[in-house]
């Protein structure tokens, strides 16, 4: 079946459909990780997004159900030049059609990704549809004007309290869910601690109850800038505090800060990033799309900048045991740099 892709400049591109036939609107970024489809589209972090991917062949080792990131897809879209719908691989349990046709994510394949990419770099992210090709240009337009996204934090955040523990902890932490990935919480586990998963609106004198060593604020798909509960909320947090992506943007809100929309965002693996404490670089895997602007004269002190475009990665504040990062942690995890090993260092304290 035939259908286009359509973006809020008024390209178009035309090519096949695959998952998913239902039309979608949402906003287009570009990810220039080579591996980790199946990541991309279970990361929380992308809810209500239309992914494109710059790698041309995706699908070829299918999914598997051990491997996501989170128990739902969130992509609502997906662009690529070549869909590989016979996968090779002995873990594969179905095949990527098959995984986007169960969650309604719509695809499109035998596009020329590669001038997706460079609209995006040069005019940054912007809303795009998916949709039957007959559907007219200006039609298209109209809607993409009109559309308006949702609550995006509200749709992935737990509902209720839940709790994931491991033998002989040596800390409980609360987990702020914004949008939380299943591989963090079981990264805690290793480490050591018991983690409770709470809802984003959960009053604080509920976490209390908990009895939390530190608390860890989450990343998620929202502007943290709409976040003012959450950002009131961390304001009176006086336990050790880990932001991860948007829970990083939104304690830096916290300290008077601002936060930035980026033209297109950091996506993707192989992100080169400075650790201004130890003078190394460190490769990270991102999923931002917003740059945090530090001032001077607060408490929070850089600690990890970018290496291409000199934004902030990483800051930390040791008087009042604070540490954020702009990055994904699960991926850096050593002995140099172990953000879970110093925010248990700061819970020892």
């Amino acid at each position: 079946m035939k259908c286009k892709l359509v973006l809020e400049n008024g390209r178009e591109f035309h090519g096949l459909n695959f998952g998913s036939n239902e039309k979608k609107i949402g906003e287009i970024f570009f990810s220039t990780s080579m591996v980790g489809y199946q990541d991309i589209l279970s990361d929380p972090a992308y809810h209500g997004k239309i992914a494109c991917m710059s790698y041309p062949l995706i699908g070829n080792y299918g999914l598997s159900d051990e491997d996501y990131d989170f128990k739902n897809i969130f992509v609502r879209g997906y662009v690529v030049k070549e869909n590989n719908d016979l996968p090779s691989n002995f873990r594969s349990t179905r095949t990527l059609s098959e995984a986007m046709e169960e969650n309604h994510v719509t695809g499109i394949s035998d596009v020329d990704t590669r001038e997706i990419v460079k609209i995006i770099r040069d005019e940054g992210t912007m809303k795009a549809m998916i949709v039957d090709e007959n559907v007219s240009l200006q039609e298209c337009l109209k809607e993409l004007k009109e559309y308006k996204e949702e609550n995006a934090t509200a749709e992935v955040s737990c509902k209720k309290i839940w709790y994931s523990r491991t033998t002989n902890p040596q800390f409980n932490v609360v987990v702020l869910d914004l949008g939380v990935k299943t591989s963090l919480v079981k990264k805690l586990n290793e480490y050591g601690l018991n983690a409770v998963v709470v809802p984003y609106n959960t009053p604080l004198d509920q976490i209390k109850k908990l009895k939390p060593n530190g608390i860890i604020i989450s990343n998620g798909p929202a502007n943290p800038n709409e976040l003012t509960d959450v950002i009131s909320l961390v304001k009176d947090i006086k336990l050790p505090l880990l932001g991860i992506g948007l829970g990083a943007c939104v304690i830096a809100l916290s300290y008077g800060n601002s936060v930035s929309k980026m033209k297109y965002g950091h996506q993707g693996g192989n992100i080169p990033v400075k650790n201004l404490n130890t003078d190394t670089i460190e490769i990270t895997t991102q999923n931002q799309f917003y740059s945090i602007n530090i001032n001077e004269g607060n408490d929070l002190k850089v600690t990890h900048v970018n290496v291409v475009d000199n934004d902030v990665e990483g800051f930390e504040d040791k008087k009042h045991r604070v540490i954020g990062v702009n990055y994904n942690l699960e991926n850096l995890l050593n002995e140099k740099e172990n953000v879970i090993l110093r925010f248990k260092n700061i819970m020892k304290k």
